[in-house]
């Protein structure tokens, strides 16, 4: 037989693949509410994040209509092809979980070994920021370069680079998405303090105080992802019906 080539597919494009074949099979109609993502995460023996990154990824696709505060419902039978799919890229989480081990090094670095010069140009883009949520309310591209800047000050170029990677993905359909149920300008305010401690504590040459002030931002940041979108079931539903017959008990590692 011919060699075939080898995959390894994301565990939210996992999930998203088996619901989005129970609504081939008709498990799961046009106009069904889909079972909540704590349910989803208890039937599939994954975490709350993996399911979100799979309906996110199915909204992008068509396949649900996310109503924040009501639920997911089925919107359509899948296509042949998933546009996340051929996108490739990874999950919000996936990426938020990397910054964590980059980014509070990276910080801790720049307490330690950044210039005079460096540290200006970080606070500068406090005001960039601010000036940007203010005129468009989205302060993503000020954002971006407060962490590289960051980065920059490190005094090593390869974590330039990777924190460039990763912030590449900030931009990607997942993340935008994301942004359109859950970005406020309650979280651009709090952000722009977040970052204004993360200043401080780099320009007060503290390591271990700038690395908790990057590890609290981005634990807020993961909150705002993770919040203010409970899909409860509607009371009796029995949710867990199809994907049990389905599957019988399905766990992934």
């Amino acid at each position: 037989m011919p060699i075939q080539a080898i995959s390894s597919q994301r565990l939210y494009r996992q999930i998203a693949d088996q619901l989005a074949d129970l609504i081939r099979k008709g498990e799961f109609r046009p106009g069904d509410r889909l079972p909540s993502e704590r349910d989803l995460s208890a039937q599939l023996s994954v975490s709350r994040a993996s399911v979100r990154e799979a309906l996110i990824a199915m909204e992008i696709d068509g396949l649900i209509d996310v109503r924040v505060g009501l639920g997911v419902f089925v919107n359509a039978a899948p296509a042949a092809n998933s546009v996340t799919d051929e996108l490739g890229e990874p999950g919000p989480f996936e990426v938020l979980s990397a910054r964590y081990l980059i980014e509070g090094e990276t910080a801790a670095l720049a307490a330690s070994n950044g210039t005079e010069s460096q540290h200006t140009r970080i606070r500068e883009t406090l005001q960039w920021m601010a000036d940007e949520v203010n005129a468009s309310g989205v302060g993503l591209n000020a954002d971006a370069q407060f962490h590289l800047r960051i980065a920059e000050a490190s005094g090593n170029s390869a974590l330039v680079h990777l924190v460039h990677q990763l912030w590449s993905f900030r931009y990607s359909a997942m993340f935008r998405k994301l942004d359109e149920h859950f970005d406020s300008p309650d979280r651009h305010a709090a952000a722009i303090d977040e970052h204004r401690r993360l200043v401080e504590a780099i320009e007060s040459r503290q390591p271990e105080v700038a690395r908790a002030a990057m590890v609290h931002h981005l634990d807020t940041v993961r909150a705002a992802l993770e919040r203010g979108w409970e899909l409860a079931n509607v009371a009796g539903q029995e949710a867990a019906t199809p994907i049990q017959k389905a599957n019988g008990t399905t766990a992934w590692s």
